[in-house]
């Protein structure tokens, strides 16, 4: 056997050269020790001998390779023993997986024998084996018998070691461990920290108080160890310290590019009727509704979904009050650039109905423009009194552009303005003194508006009700919705007038009473009023005259008036006639009445009596004017024209 050095040797001062050494070995290949004996007892006494490398001759080439082979593996075996470390118990050694049968899992730990450990150390909770073979996994030796060649093995031991160790080192360096939340508990959550059940308080679980913790059961989490004693198996986590550090981290990036214009990537964080809350990444932003769409948005939902990932521009950012206005159709193009070039007035176009109010009706003309239909242009009728009565929302109708003002974004259309006008051909369908019917639409102090047809509204005035009764409000006569007939009185389709007559329906009985009726006939009345100058008599249905108190006997005067109660029948003479003015003068004076009976007259006299001292008292002012009868006569000339 040769050493490396003198294997590995080569020619250097001092030694024999390569011939000499040959010539050396063959001579002196009998004596074998002995020549290295001589060489160095032939040496210099007071130098140290100097070993002569052996000699290797050309027919010895292939022995030499045959050694140095040998050498290097002895070599290699020896490098391999001191590399293996000898198994002790509570040692935690990796090792391939060979086999997984129904009841076992064999491992290779290095050794003659193969450890068989149970399968259900390798199960999951569900039941599945979570090794294959040909994986690597570590193990506890709980125990080893050398002599045997035995060892007993746990998978599970050493993964709770394997964990602790994990754990602590989170612990120590304070870095980020994952886990998954198992269950609610009293006060907190439990958590699977890498097999090791840990506790994660209610007030870690996140940065704002979470209202529900059984969200987070089952979710796959990162926390810190906030707390840890093994000897205790206690273990303490946070949530909220990690989601604070990733809030600050992002929110200074955030910070770092937020400007008023900028373009930014967020989550939608929550939806409320006013718009949706984005989270920009450390900081929360305000996308209003009327800065989603150009067009009409009632509820954020429609737009956008809460977690959602969204695109938006900052439109305003105020940094002391740490606000973010953003802005969703600032990315799109403002459809009312186009509109002036798009829409003129007299045009006529197609939209949908998207909102109705008291006031009119907004129709989408095309995406993002809108225009309003005022009620006053819903229709030809000026008694409408809700648009809903006409569209209804998503009806798609034909409208006509009014005008068009991009500045203010406004554009107004017409309804009504692509149905014909009634008041047109008003006159070609229509005549005064024709009868027409119609509604009763409304009703007011000077009278009553009748439609009748749709659009075409007409007035009867208060005159214009009746022959014979003095209206003072058209509800007297007419009721709201009542279809009546009535006589065109004018007709103006210019101004849009037309003026009706109810009473033009019936002839005129004050004309029909002054042809035959005479002065100095005699007719037959009741008593409707008494006044201090006189009586009204209603002679007809609606026709009334006045019978004057110098024309009711000679016992009139400072004694009271001749007994004309109200409601009393008496016969009256016709004085005077007046058809322009309607004024009809009555007299009891020399007229016959009938009989009264007795009991009548006793109560007739009775009310004289009592109506004396008042007659006295009225006629005394008069008296005193020296103006008294002529007084009289001026009121009752002025009653007879009220009559």
């Amino acid at each position: 056997m040769f050493s490396e050095e003198q294997l590995g040797s080569s020619e250097t001062p001092g030694t024999v050269p390569e011939t000499q050494t040959a010539t050396t070995n063959r001579d002196s290949a009998s004596a074998g020790p002995s020549v290295s004996a001589g060489l160095m007892a032939s040496g210099d006494a007071s130098e140290p001998p100097q070993a002569t490398p052996p000699v290797i001759e050309a027919s010895d080439e292939s022995a030499v390779g045959s050694s140095v082979s040998e050498a290097a593996e002895i070599r290699n075996l020896f490098e391999s023993m001191d590399r293996l470390s000898p198994i002790a118990a509570g040692e935690v050694v990796s090792c391939t997986v060979l086999k997984v049968t129904d009841t076992e899992v064999i491992v290779d730990i290095g050794l003659k024998s193969e450890p068989a450990l149970p399968r259900t150390e390798f199960s999951s909770a569900e039941g599945t084996v979570s090794v294959k073979p040909g994986d690597r996994v570590d193990i506890l030796i709980e125990s080893y018998d050398e002599e045997e060649g035995t060892v007993t093995a746990s998978y599970q031991r050493a993964a709770r070691i394997r964990a602790w160790e994990e754990i602590d080192r989170a612990f120590n360096d304070q870095t980020n461990i994952a886990g998954r939340v198992l269950a609610r508990t009293k006060g907190g959550l439990e958590v699977d920290v890498s097999g090791i059940r840990a506790f994660l308080p209610a007030s870690q679980a996140d940065m704002r108080p979470l209202r529900n913790l059984d969200s987070l059961v089952g979710e796959e989490i990162t926390c810190k160890v906030a707390k840890l004693d093994r000897k205790r198996s206690n273990v303490v986590v946070s949530r909220k310290v990690v989601m604070e550090e990733e809030f600050h981290r992002r929110r200074s990036q955030l910070l770092d590019r937020l400007s008023e214009g900028a373009i930014l990537v967020g989550r939608v964080k929550n939806l409320v009727d006013y718009g949706a809350f984005v989270d920009l990444g450390g900081m929360d932003g305000l996308l209003h509704i009327t800065d989603l769409s150009w067009g009409r948005v009632s509820h954020p939902s429609e737009v956008v979904q809460v977690g959602q990932e969204v695109r938006v521009k900052v439109l305003k950012y105020m940094p002391e009050k740490e606000r973010v206005s953003l802005g969703l159709k600032q990315l799109l193009p403002d459809p009312w650039e186009q509109v002036a070039s798009d829409y003129s007035p007299g045009d006529r176009v197609f939209g949908r109905v998207v909102s109705i109010t008291d006031y009119g009706a907004f129709v989408e003309v095309s995406p993002g423009v809108e225009g309003l239909v005022h009620i006053s242009e819903m229709t030809w009728s000026k008694r409408l009194k809700h648009p809903s009565k006409i569209v209804n929302v998503g009806d798609r109708v034909e409208v006509a552009v009014l005008e068009v003002n991009p500045g203010q974004r406004r554009v107004s259309l017409s309804l009504r303005q692509t149905l014909p006008d009634p008041w047109t051909t008003l006159s070609e369908r229509l005549s005064v003194g024709a009868v027409v019917e119609g509604r009763v639409r409304n009703l007011t102090d000077f009278g009553a508006f009748v439609e009748i047809e749709e659009g075409v509204d007409g007035l009867i005035h208060l005159s214009d009700l009746s022959w014979t009764k003095k209206v003072k409000h058209p509800s007297e006569v007419l009721k709201k919705g009542q279809r009546v007939e009535a006589v065109i009185l004018a007709l103006d389709p210019e101004h849009r007038r037309l003026s009706l007559g109810l009473k033009q329906l019936q002839p005129d009985v004050w004309e029909t009473f002054f042809e035959k009726t005479r002065v100095g006939d005699t007719l037959r009345g009741r008593v409707v009023r008494v006044a201090p100058f006189g009586a009204f008599v209603e002679l007809e249905e609606g026709i009334e005259g006045l019978c004057h108190i110098s024309e009711m006997g000679d016992d009139h005067g400072a004694g009271g008036p001749h007994p004309v109660d109200v409601g009393r029948e008496l016969r009256f003479r016709v004085i005077r006639l007046s058809p322009g003015e309607k004024r009809i003068g009555l007299s009891l004076n020399n007229v016959e009445q009938d009989a009264v009976p007795e009991e009548v007259a006793e109560n007739i006299a009775d009310d004289i009596e009592e109506s004396r001292p008042k007659a006295e008292a009225a006629a005394a002012p008069s008296a005193a004017g020296g103006a008294g009868e002529p007084a009289s006569s001026a009121q009752a000339a002025k009653s007879g024209s009220s009559a």
